[in-house]
């Protein structure tokens, strides 16, 4: 009777191309210990650790036929485990990113929709109290304000003197600055 722990391991090898499951049998009784302490070292996580160690003697077995010639069998191994490790690591890596970048997107995204409704309330606020203005200094100040209007046009289009437009300015400008920092005060400690 064959005892496959007699064996070593390039006879292992060749029995185990030949789809002899003992031999496979032998190969992960006599490795997995040894792989599972390197693993473990590296990775910290026994339930992943025994997850990439089968994953690893699956394909050992699945792909017998294809095994190269092995001259060391532990350093085959070795390696085909490093490179699980790697690349499990790479993937943690690119998936830890993208969570990041969609969690600054969301939190950019939710930033930008804020803002934006701050901003469109708060000019509610301003016109308000623009529509709150004697009926002549709020006419004065949206031809300067939101047509862009010198105080010369002004002056032209309403035939009053560019004394008055100036003045109107200035009495809008004082009283609105009055009204509106005390609503934004209120608006952004209410926000």
């Amino acid at each position: 009777m064959l005892r496959y722990c007699n064996l070593n391991d390039q006879e292992l090898i060749s029995l185990l191309k030949e789809g002899d499951e003992l031999a496979y049998t032998e190969i992960y009784n006599r490795y997995k210990r040894l792989l599972q302490n390197h693993a473990y070292k590296k990775m910290g996580d026994l339930e992943e650790v025994k997850d990439v160690l089968q994953e690893l003697f699956a394909n050992l077995w699945t792909k017998r036929a294809e095994i190269p010639t092995i001259i060391n069998l532990s350093g085959y191994l070795y390696t085909a485990l490093r490179n699980r490790i790697f690349n499990i690591a790479a993937h943690k890596q690119v998936a830890s990113k993208y969570v990041e970048s969609l969690q600054t997107f969301i939190n950019e995204d939710h930033c930008i929709a804020d803002h934006l409704i701050r901003e469109k309330e708060f000019a509610l606020l301003i016109q308000k109290e623009m529509d709150a203005l004697p009926p002549r200094m709020r006419e004065v100040f949206e031809l300067s304000r939101k047509s862009g209007l010198s105080h010369k046009e002004i002056a032209n289009q309403l035939e009053i003197s560019e004394q008055t437009v100036s003045k109107q300015i200035t009495n809008a400008i004082k009283t609105l600055k009055v009204r509106l920092s005390i609503l934004f005060i209120l608006f952004f400690l209410l926000f």
